[in-house]
């Protein structure tokens, strides 16, 4: 069958699919969940396993736990959280029911999305996550509202034709997911060719909507991917990738693409959701920190562009430090040595080479780091310009300095990350926590003016991808023609609508130094750093505690922990 004569038939598939959706009872929705997670813990080294091929991963290789994380880890959590909202939902209870409430700035309400029970306190000892709702959004608003498309299943709302992304496994299946829960829509997954080999484990692990013909998948390059998009019976667009790609899908290429994207006259004419990249920015403020701390945060924001070598939508480009900071020489210094000792990984992302070579023509006095100098880290240029608007998805940091007084620091970070970088997905920031005690309240003002998605304190943002209820998205207001990070959210496992931004907090510390500085954790250092020499054994110990959460799984999960 050609590719057009397949989508066709996956489309007629689907339109009467979409009728059995319609017929679907919440009780039955919910039972499909946990099929699923069932089928993606079962599948789990089997998913793992495609993943790592892909990748170039060997089989002793402590980065595969970046693949049981974020790929079946993923699903499997939000699977689990998306039932348990289902479940309320049939009891005639809000999905909010028995979720506290707080107060942020700017008359906002936040919502605790994590932790939300004695299992999350203590496999994320010290971590948190809140969701902001838009200013003005009270409570009472939330709790009417949430659940989205399921408060009334009957009412579905067509096809949506999903591009999965080429980089995350867990992408593709979430997005689907969020397609058929949150809004209601009958999906068409058009595989990214990248993942081509996840093709047979994400049709076993979707089996049961597969079966229900609620869900077809499909695999093809960039043709196939606009007739899919353009077919008369796809109702709305999802995808995720980067901006340029998004513009050429809507508006078209080349100099008519352009014309058109100015007038916003697009090719493609229907609504489209997208959650793309950008360039992420990482906040460092002042503070006195010891050797230790100077060592681990210099790991931290490796791991935060080095995993998955830097193919992330949300990986870390520019470190943005202040210039009068007294151990800014001693930062830098670690944060190089971090970079340079990180695992060899392979350059598997189309494009990689020669985006790395776009970095080096434009600083040609980066220093060229790691094996075979692949990594590519550019220190305070004069010229920081192709930093702040090029996302340069692969191995390349950027480090620029702030010159003003410490006081200042917050709020002129603050001025050119939201004013200067392209793209709002997330944005990090690190703090010793004294010097958050010490800013008072203005710390969450602080928070509250950053126009991200998702702003994570001493955690890495990807941390909000990997928590089911928080949201995963762009920060709100973009435009079809001016999309920077895209249009709308994801995950979002309580449903919630008139969100603004997820904001995750972690120990700056691992344990046992977080405990003698004074934070409420435990937690060591976290497995998905590069350099956890046991994160593929905690991944796969974790997968399967999120399949079947059991007190007698916890010992093991703590013992590797522990080592890496």
């Amino acid at each position: 069958m050609s590719d057009t004569a397949a989508v066709d038939q996956a489309l007629e598939d689907l339109a009467i699919g979409e009728k059995t959706w319609a017929a679907t009872p919440l009780s039955r929705r919910r039972e499909l969940l946990d099929e699923v997670r069932d089928l993606t813990v079962a599948h789990a080294a089997e998913w793992v396993e495609a993943a790592a091929g892909i990748k170039g991963l060997p089989a002793d290789s402590p980065l595969r736990g970046e693949e049981w994380l974020s790929g079946p880890y993923a699903v499997a959590t939000n699977t689990a959280a998306l039932a348990a909202t289902l479940a309320k939902l049939e009891a005639g209870e809000s999905p909010l029911a028995g979720v506290e409430f707080g107060v942020a700035p700017g008359d906002r309400t936040s919502v605790k999305v994590f932790p939300l029970d004695v299992f999350d306190k203590l496999l994320m000892s010290g971590f948190s996550a809140e969701v902001w709702l838009r200013p003005g959004v009270t409570p009472a608003e939330a709790v009417r509202e949430a659940g989205l498309a399921q408060r009334d299943p009957s009412h579905t709302k067509g096809i949506s034709a999903v591009l999965g992304a080429g980089n995350i496994s867990s992408i593709a299946p979430l997005d689907t997911l969020y397609e058929l829960f949150a809004h209601n829509r009958v999906v068409v997954l058009k595989v990214n060719p990248v993942t081509d080999a996840m093709l047979p484990v994400w049709t076993k692990v979707l089996a049961p909507f597969i079966g229900l013909g609620v869900v077809r998948i499909l695999s093809g390059g960039a043709e196939t991917g606009q007739y899919l998009v353009s077919h008369r019976l796809v109702d709305h667009v999802h995808m995720t990738g980067s901006s340029l790609t998004h513009d050429a899908i809507v508006y078209g290429v080349g100099a008519d693409g352009a014309a058109r994207k100015a007038a916003d006259e697009p090719i493609l004419d229907k609504p489209v959701t997208s959650e793309l990249g950008g360039v992420s920015p990482t906040i460092v403020l002042p503070g006195k920190w010891s050797a230790a701390d100077i060592e681990f945060q210099a790991q931290h924001v490796a791991t935060q562009r080095l995993h998955n070598n830097g193919y992330n939508c949300i990986a870390a480009q520019v470190v943005v430090l202040p210039a009068r900071w007294a151990q800014r020489d001693q930062f830098v210094d670690a944060l190089r040595a971090a970079i340079d000792a990180a695992p060899f990984r392979s350059a598997y992302y189309p494009g990689s080479d020669a985006r790395v070579a776009s970095a080096t023509q434009s600083y040609p006095d980066a220093q060229r780091l790691g094996q075979g100098g692949a990594r590519v880290l550019v220190v305070n240029p004069d010229d920081h310009a192709a930093l702040r608007t090029t996302e340069y998805f692969g191995p390349v940091l950027g480090v620029i300095e702030l010159d003003c007084p410490d006081a200042d620091f917050a709020a002129e970070a603050t001025r050119v990350v939201n004013d200067d970088f392209v793209g709002t997905l997330g944005a990090n920031i690190i703090a010793e926590p004294a010097t958050i005690k010490s800013m008072g309240a203005s710390f969450d003002d602080f928070i509250a003016g950053l126009r991200y998605g998702t702003v994570a304190v001493n955690a890495w943002t990807a941390v909000g991808y990997l928590t089911a209820t928080a949201t995963w998205g762009a920060f709100p207001g973009h435009t079809r023609n001016d999309v920077q990070s895209g249009i709308g959210v994801v995950h979002n496992a309580f449903l919630l609508d008139n969100t603004e931004r997820t904001v995750v907090r972690g120990p700056f510390r691992p344990s046992p130094r977080s405990v003698v500085g004074g934070e409420m954790s435990i937690a060591p250092k976290p497995p998905w750093f590069v350099n956890n020499k046991t994160a593929a054994t905690t991944g796969r110990l974790l997968v399967r505690f999120a399949g079947h959460p059991s007190w007698l799984k916890l010992p093991k999960i703590f013992a590797s922990a522990l080592r890496g």
